[in-house]
């Protein structure tokens, strides 16, 4: 999987069919932290499959996929599976966007403007994203606490 801003790859990771991933943010009206999640399909197509969050604000829906509850204070919203490919985020410093991958922690809020993220599923040599490998690797905090 790789993680691209205006094209030139910032960050690798292995994203074989299964591959599970966070995305969190703060919301920045509501300020409180929000998770999408996701997993790359054996296409290579990354799908959204659910969602949680404290409090509902305008523009989310009163339901999303199969089934929504509550949980431990949050909404949780799953069974959404809906093809998001390429996925693109627009990596605020203000909302703190984090990748949460194998319970480690990637910070993606770095810069400003806030940088516009994709990711993909991309086959492609280990050369070719060598020095996207050795930033992630560099980059990721431990173990997320969620």
């Amino acid at each position: 999987m790789v993680i691209r801003h205006e094209g030139d790859p910032r960050w690798a990771l292995p994203g074989e069919a299964g591959t599970r991933f966070t995305l969190r943010w703060m919301h920045s009206v509501e300020k409180e932290d929000w998770e999408e999640w996701f997993q790359v399909q054996s296409n290579g197509s990354i799908i959204i499959t659910g969602t949680r969050f404290k409090t509902f604000g305008a523009g989310v829906p009163a339901h999303a996929g199969k089934e929504t509850h509550l949980k431990a204070g949050w909404v949780v919203m799953t069974g959404i599976d809906r093809v998001v490919d390429p996925l693109a985020a627009q990596a605020a410093m203000a909302e703190h966007y984090r990748l949460i991958y194998d319970g480690h922690t990637l910070m993606l809020s770095r810069h400003n403007p806030p940088p516009i993220l994709t990711f993909s599923v991309e086959y492609a040599s280990v050369w070719s994203l060598l020095p996207a490998l050795i930033r992630s690797w560099w980059a990721f905090e431990p173990r997320a606490a969620l």
